[in-house]
């Protein structure tokens, strides 16, 4: 009897536990902190015949963002992540990976100066669902912003557009920077 008391009180203390996770996963809105993936990635550059290397950033804190020319919350956050790359060029490296294209990626990025403000250019090596640095994060739409301490280390992600307030918030939590 008394054994079974402690089995029902243990499963009951799990099911409040993985309720509470849920819970708190869906009011964090898409956003992510201490996430298991891959800490490394290696993708071919844009465009020529370069690569875009995490390892090459060791060092100071990346800021990578996953975006499409289709994708209109892309379009509403870049030109913050564009403001944020000029004004932090050489203390935080920004990487854009251009992800599920089915348009123009190079003129999209061309569109918002982001080789001019400091960003890294890159695209996703697999543009399906199930694989590249898209599926490693596993990301569940477009944008997606992923921060990276110096040592290469995942410390958050959001799955979601940032605002302009929010990305200083993060790159104030993340990389030490205002």
């Amino acid at each position: 009897m008394k054994r079974s008391r402690i089995t029902v009180a243990v499963f009951v203390l799990g099911i409040a536990m993985i309720t509470g996770l849920a819970v708190a996963s869906f009011a964090a809105g898409g956003r992510e902190t201490g996430v298991t993936t891959p800490t490394g990635f290696d993708l071919p550059a844009l465009q020529g015949t370069g690569r875009v290397r995490l390892a090459a950033y060791r060092g100071r804190p990346v800021v990578v963002t996953l975006f499409a020319s289709w994708c209109t919350a892309c379009q509403e956050e870049l030109p913050a992540y564009a403001d944020a790359a000029t004004s932090l060029r050489g203390q935080v490296q920004f990487i854009a990976v251009d992800t599920h294209e089915t348009g123009d990626g190079a003129a999209f990025a061309a569109r918002y100066h982001l080789a001019q403000a400091g960003f890294a250019l890159a695209k996703d090596i697999d543009q399906a669902s199930t694989g590249g640095l898209y599926a490693a994060l596993a990301a569940r739409g477009l944008p997606l912003t992923a921060f990276y301490s110096a040592d290469g280390q995942l410390l958050f992600k959001a799955n979601e557009a940032l605002t302009s307030a929010e990305l200083r918030g993060a790159l104030r939590q993340y990389a030490g920077v205002v």
